[in-house]
């Protein structure tokens, strides 16, 4: 009987921190979103940069002047930080290095943003001392490759977004509970092994993961976390980009993971990449409810785009599991990093 790691029972255990996010006071963001902006920076490292790629997309489609960059890459050009900036800085542990350095800027004096937001789930954590405002992610501590807490931090962010799109607080929790249920479900019954074993175990072995809009992100979580977890050389894709260069490494041997593939909104883009990359010989793995002849589909749905986007990411979560027990190691554990990356 194989033991369970400390990275799946927190996979286990997002459920109960999805509950807990929606059964905790919504926040106040009126003052917030009625101010006129000059512009809105959304920032933070990994998986926290990558949860804010949906409320990117959102306030960009209401009208709002909105960046999504990276902590590292901001560090590189403070410029974009305005005097009449809101700055929504992410971090699960409030305190890994690009994000403390960018405190250190604002405390020196190099930047003075008009808001500083931090999200984060450690209430006496370096960013959440210096926010001005703090919306906790209420997943509670992670042993190691981040899990409920990019799921947390996706809740949060659906808060923003519903702010910004003049949605009730009451949607929001119900689209918690009900991801809290989907999610449970997928952990419950979703299994992936024969395909990742297939994967992991294939002598010239190429993984790569696609995801169109918001599904972008979960691609590149998936290839973070699968690089993180199973030591498997992984590489996540925003829609076409896979066609301009990583094509060539289709045939035998190649896996593609698609995300965002659904049968009540198809995307002709990625049918296209899906059929092209059969056709030569690679394996392709849909993650969504829409079949493809010759494509593995892991079907999963949602009535939300937080419970459709959670649950893509958990298949991820455990399709790094057991590429990282086929891999020969053990899922999550770090060989040379840490749980926060203190170190610019």
């Amino acid at each position: 009987m194989t033991d369970t790691t400390p990275f799946e029972n927190d996979i286990a255990e997002q459920p109960a921190a999805l509950r807990r996010l929606a059964a905790a006071t919504p926040p106040d963001l009126n003052d917030i979103v009625a101010t006129p902006w000059e512009r809105i920076v959304l920032t933070g490292m990994g998986s926290s940069d990558y949860a804010g790629v949906p409320t990117w997309r959102r306030l960009v489609a209401k009208g709002r002047p909105t960046w999504t960059v990276d902590t590292g890459q901001l560090l590189d050009n403070l410029d974009l930080i305005t005097p009449q900036t809101l700055l929504i800085a992410t971090s699960q542990s409030g305190a890994s290095g690009e994000i403390v350095e960018l405190l250190n800027q604002q405390a020196q004096g190099r930047i003075d943003p008009a808001l500083l937001i931090g999200i984060a789930d450690d209430a006496t954590s370096p960013l959440v001392c210096q926010a001005d405002l703090f919306l906790p992610l209420h997943s509670g501590p992670e042993a190691t490759v981040s899990t409920k807490s990019y799921l947390n931090t996706l809740g949060v962010h659906r808060h923003l977004i519903a702010a910004f799109t003049g949605e009730s607080p009451d949607v929001v929790k119900a689209e918690l509970l009900a991801t809290a249920d989907t999610v449970q479900n997928i952990i419950d019954t979703i299994d992936v092994t024969a395909v990742a074993t297939s994967t992991a175990t294939h002598p010239a072995r190429k993984l790569a993961y696609v995801g169109r809009g918001d599904e972008a992100a979960t691609a590149q979580f998936a290839a973070l976390i699968t690089k993180e977890s199973s030591k498997v050389p992984a590489e996540g894709f925003i829609g076409g980009q896979f066609r301009h260069g990583p094509f060539e490494l289709a045939g035998d041997g190649l896996t593609v993971v698609m995300f965002g593939l659904s049968r009540d909104n198809p995307d002709e883009s990625l049918l296209r990449l899906s059929s092209d990359l059969l056709n030569t010989g690679s394996n392709v793995v849909v993650v969504g409810d829409r079949e493809i002849p010759g494509a593995f589909t892991v079907p999963v749905s949602g009535s939300s785009a937080l419970e459709r986007l959670s649950a893509s990411t958990v298949v991820a979560e455990l399709f790094a599991v057991e590429l990282a027990r086929a891999n020969g190691v053990v899922p999550g554990k770090f060989l040379y990093g840490n749980k926060i990356t203190t170190a610019v």
